[in-house]
């Protein structure tokens, strides 16, 4: 993996997030509060998934274990 998509997924996760909180509150406008966040709930996982990945490579690789190419 090099920087580049270590910054593209870096961006994912922040857009999976961003689309949760959408999902969310526009659910809750026509939808009950439960129901709203079992719509928004898959996209949250997928999202803390991601972010708990990018956060183990990025250990990694300042442990020098597993590196980010400069490429």
């Amino acid at each position: 993996m090099n920087r580049t998509d270590f910054v593209k997924l870096s961006g994912l996760a922040f857009g999976l997030i961003l689309l949760s909180f959408v999902i969310l509150g526009f659910s809750r406008i026509v939808l009950p509060y439960r129901t709203a966040r079992l719509l928004s709930a898959p996209t949250t996982a997928l999202a803390a998934v991601l972010v708990a990945y990018l956060f183990v490579r990025a250990v990694l690789a300042w442990l020098s274990v597993w590196r980010i190419e400069r490429t």
